[in-house]
């Protein structure tokens, strides 16, 4: 098979694809023949050596994968070769051969092309975990997405919608409102407006009533959450996804006394781990909002693996607009 290997950490620009021996796959595993695999924010980290989870070196970079199942264990009942799959792993999914245990895997559905299932996956389970299970979205409400023109970002934009929320998408440039639009943004929140610390709460109370906002999908961090969580409502609730931004920010407790606020985090592959049948059930919820076409992941460019660092380059300027795919 080819693949990114890392070897020793680095900027994506120090690695490359290599050849490798196929990997085998145990009593319980599924080995897929990929086709698409996602490009996400993390990954980058994890080339830098600066991500929570580091497997030993050497090995491949990469969340997300769609393909073909070719073989699997003895014990494994959940899938069967030839069905057409996504997988989240933690690592290896930057290669055209990925093996994983069968609970991370789930069959596709039969119009659902393997660039969108590779586009679907970490990022709107993230956005789904962060607006449901951490948020607890009801219809109705109102949601803050930051960040709303990135993977996580639209995801959110557009599984809030589809819930029956009320979405205002925060972005720093015009094509970025344009997209958060396009996928279903009720209002833009500009985070480029001079004074953000009060800007922001002025453009959220201009179209709730000065009410403020009831959610925060915040993957952002810095100064853009600090700004957010001035913008909640009365017993609001915000959520950290990550810090994109650069600063991991500091919350003075007295702040969520005073307002009646909640702030949780979420660390979405700890439900991969602990919960794999929620996130089966949550699987299936996305594709029925799929189907239903009320979801729909915009890639903003599908690259050869070889291409890898380009992607990875976009991601790392902040500039991305929708989701990177690579293809094998």
């Amino acid at each position: 098979m080819k693949a990114v290997v890392i070897h020793e950490f680095g900027e994506p620009e120090s690695l490359a694809v290599q050849q490798r021996l196929d990997p085998l796959c145990d009593a319980g595993e599924v080995l897929i023949d990929v086709q698409a695999a996602g490009v996400n924010f993390p990954d980058l980290l994890v080339m830098q050596g600066k991500y929570q989870i580091l497997p030993p070196r050497p090995f491949s970079p990469g969340k997300d994968v769609a393909g073909v199942v070719r073989a699997v264990g003895a014990s494994v009942t959940r899938v069967r070769p030839g069905d057409r799959v996504m997988a989240q792993l933690e690592y290896g999914g930057y290669a055209s051969c990925a093996v994983t245990v069968q609970e991370n895997c789930h069959v596709i559905p039969h119009s659902m092309a393997f660039i969108d299932a590779a586009a679907m996956g970490l990022v709107y389970q993230t956005a789904y975990f962060a607006l449901v299970e951490r948020g607890g979205l009801r219809a109705g409400e109102s949601v803050l997405v930051n960040g709303a023109a990135g993977g996580i970002g639209l995801a959110a934009v557009q599984i809030a919608k589809g819930l029956g929320a009320t979405v205002l998408a925060a972005v720093n440039q015009p094509e970025h409102a344009a997209l958060a639009r396009q996928h279903g943004a009720d209002h833009i929140i500009d985070l480029a407006a001079p004074d953000l610390r009060d800007s922001l709460r002025e453009q959220v109370h201009a179209v709730t009533g000065g009410r403020g906002v009831d959610i925060v999908i915040d993957p952002l961090g810095g100064d853009v959450f600090d700004a957010s969580l001035r913008a909640l409502a009365w017993c609001g609730r915000a959520v950290v996804i990550g810090f994109a931004a650069g600063r991991i920010p500091e919350i003075k407790a007295n702040y969520l006394l005073v307002k009646n606020i909640a702030v949780s985090g979420l660390q979405w592959s700890d439900y991969r781990e602990r919960m794999p049948e929620l996130v089966d059930q949550v699987q299936q919820k996305l594709f029925s909002l799929y189907l239903d076409g009320a979801v729909r992941p915009h890639v903003a460019q599908a690259l050869p693996l070889e291409d890898f660092s380009t992607a990875l380059a976009v991601l790392r300027s902040g500039k991305a607009a929708g989701k990177y795919v690579l293809t094998m």
